[in-house]
């Protein structure tokens, strides 16, 4: 039956049956309209006044609405439709009384074409609106796979995606290996099925060829749509292998299995997906399920993933290629940090160990669950800012003199060198005043009360000999850097005030004023203006930071890097900012920095620090103002910096 004619109970079709069997018209007498009366065949509600009043204005409006058109029969002194008609809105055609058999055979042909064409319109909307929905469905997954950055969740992500659209209950995915060498492989990288969710899975390498079905894609480029892989045709290249079926008690029917290609039309890889349902919630436990659930994949299907492969193809490219320009600029930071420690080795690993114990850091933060910090999360770009930020924070040692960025003790080597050397001219000038002394005496006196004098001249030579000595030991002892400003230097500063007589006999201090300025250093092993100098790092590395173009998600590691010195209290270098101005990240590095620097192995200028010192040292700061107590705490009890073991 190409139409449906619904009419009331009590019509007749008399003389018309004829015409309307020999249109192929279905006859259907109603007293309601049911759910389903209107199907998708053109249909005509011819109205009465018998089933007017028995439909009443909504059981008309809900035809029209159907898509029925409504032709309405008048009765005697009706001449055109009344207003009290129940639903006259939405007649289409209105028959006088009597209606002649010409007549309403027009109009029934007339109400028909309306009919048709408002179904054909109908249909044609939701044509459109499907095809709007898909578009709209991919455009989504389009946006959703251009910003995935993590490589394995792309893969994930596409494979869900295209099972999810064509309610497929399982797929896999492959990859294409070594396209440029003369053996590509194809490599079975995932796989995911509703049914079979725990299934053990382990990627595998096979035959870039025609034996398999993605072998096959792959190697054509041709989508490849398969009713049912138990009943190929014997003239296929390919086969099915069973073995996971038998193994897991599934039946494999429909599949679909379509080529990923990029923007160069280059094949990357396949998509392969298994068993189209009815329903996207059923399981396929038996083999009754796949008879009721399983469908053919349609070659609308194959349309929507072919274009969903294309996407995923570029996605995946760009994923490698994001992936590259991380590893290059890994390698970029690497070779920053190997250049800073081939400066300084003292300090080798520490540029790492700042990096490690402060994303340890914020990731102990993260998970608080009281205090200031539990409302603070960071994602994993921000964690990667804050990694970054860690391993190039001390870069800008690269603007440091060396002599001074390695300086182990107070003075250096040659300054010392020269007061050594001072020490021997005074102590041989001392031994030459000895012997002379006793040769004058000889060649005055004689004999006479010789060893009496020998005796007290020796006296005097080796008082004179032991605060030579005592003097290299002050030197020696007072050029040794502390760690904290503690000691005095009141036998330095009188070994200052003493003369010698230089080669000329003119008088000489045993130390110049510069040697007791470095020599009298309280804390550490630089004075001020070197002190200034190892501080100019900071503002090196930002300035240095600033030069390269970072992504938005990493923009902020100049400003996490600049301020790793400062102290809340403001007593930090180089801005001296308060603590309400520097950042939470940097905060965290702050911490890492300066237990690095207590607990790192010996340096030439210090020694280190056992781990309860360190600690103890560093809730001191905490007391004074520098450090933040509460991150300070989390670093503690969240054992942050046994991530170094």
């Amino acid at each position: 039956m190409k139409f449906v004619l619904l009419h009331g109970p009590s019509w007749d079709a008399g003389d018309l049956k004829a015409v309307l069997d020999a249109e192929d018209i279905e006859r259907r007498a109603i007293t309601s309209l049911s759910a389903g009366l209107v199907d998708e065949r053109p249909t005509v509600l011819l109205v009465d006044d018998a089933l007017r009043r028995l439909l009443g204005a909504p059981g008309i409006r809900a035809a029209a609405d159907a898509g029925a058109t409504v032709i309405a029969l008048g009765f005697p002194g009706e001449t055109d439709i009344p207003a009290e008609l129940p639903g006259a809105e939405v007649v289409s055609s209105f028959l006088t009384y009597p209606p002649g058999r010409r007549q309403l055979l027009a109009a029934l042909k007339g109400g028909f074409r309306e009919a048709a064409a408002r179904l054909e319109a109908s249909r044609s909307r939701a044509e459109v609106a499907a095809r709007s929905r898909e578009i709209m469905e991919l455009t989504r997954i389009g946006v959703a796979l251009s910003t995935e950055r993590n490589y394995d969740v792309l893969l994930e992500m596409i494979l869900t995606q295209a099972r999810r659209i064509t309610q497929s209950d399982g797929g896999s995915l492959y990859l294409v290996e070594g396209r440029d060498s003369p053996q590509p492989k194809l490599r079975f990288k995932l796989t995911e099925s509703d049914t079979l969710p725990n299934t053990g899975f382990v990627e595998f390498t096979m035959p870039l060829d025609h034996a398999s079905q993605a072998g096959y894609v792959c190697s054509t480029g041709e989508p490849l749509v398969i009713d049912d892989v138990y009943f190929l045709p014997p003239d296929v290249p390919y086969s099915f292998n069973r073995s996971f079926d038998e193994r897991n008690h599934y039946r494999s029917k429909s599949m679909l299995t379509v080529p990923m290609k990029n923007h160069k039309e280059e094949v990357i890889g396949a998509l392969q997906l298994i068993n189209r349902k009815r329903d996207p919630a059923a399981r396929l436990a038996s083999p009754e399920d796949v008879q009721q659930q399983v469908i053919p994949y349609s070659r609308r299907t194959v349309e929507i993933v072919s274009a969903l492969a294309g996407q995923a193809a570029v996605s995946i490219e760009n994923s490698i290629l994001y992936e590259d320009i991380e590893r290059l600029f890994e390698g970029f930071v690497t070779a920053a940090v190997t250049a800073i420690e081939q400066r300084d080795p003292t300090t080798f690993g520490h540029s790492g160990r700042v990096a490690t114990m402060t994303v340890g850091l914020a990731e102990v933060a993260d998970r608080a669950t009281d205090g200031p910090f539990k409302a603070l999360t960071f994602t994993r770009e921000q964690l990667k800012e804050i990694r970054y930020a860690g391993l190039l924070h001390d870069f800008g040692k690269v603007g440091v003199r060396e002599q001074v960025l390695v300086k182990a003790k107070k003075l250096y080597p040659p300054d010392l060198s020269l007061i050594k050397a001072r020490y021997a001219f005074i102590k041989r000038s001392a031994e030459t005043d000895y012997h002379r002394a006793r040769a004058d005496y000889l060649a005055e006196r004689g004999n006479e009360g010789y060893q009496a004098f020998l005796a007290s001249l020796d006296q005097q030579h080796r008082t004179e000999l032991e605060g030579l000595e005592q003097f290299l030991r002050t030197v020696l002892q007072s050029n040794e850097p502390s760690l904290l400003p503690e000691g005095s230097f009141e036998e330095l500063l009188a070994y200052a005030e003493r003369k010698f007589p230089d080669i000329d006999g003119a008088p000489q201090p045993f130390l110049s004023d510069d040697e007791v300025r470095y020599l009298t250093i309280r804390k550490g092993s630089l004075d001020e203006a070197e002190r200034l100098e190892i501080e100019s790092h900071v503002t090196h590395t930002y300035r240095f930071l600033l030069q390269i173009p970072w992504t938005k998600e990493l923009s902020q590691i100049p400003l996490i890097a600049y301020g790793h010195h400062e102290k809340l209290n403001g007593s930090g270098y180089p801005r001296k900012v308060p603590g309400r101005e520097i950042p939470v990240q940097t905060r965290m590095m702050t911490i890492s920095d300066i237990f690095d620097a207590l607990t790192a192995s010996d340096r030439p200028y210090k020694r280190a620090v056992p781990l309860q010192k360190a600690l103890d040292i560093m809730h001191e700061e905490v007391k004074t103002g520098m450090l933040d107590a509460d991150l300070l705490r989390l670093f503690v009890d969240g054992k942050v910096f046994e991530r170094l073991a």
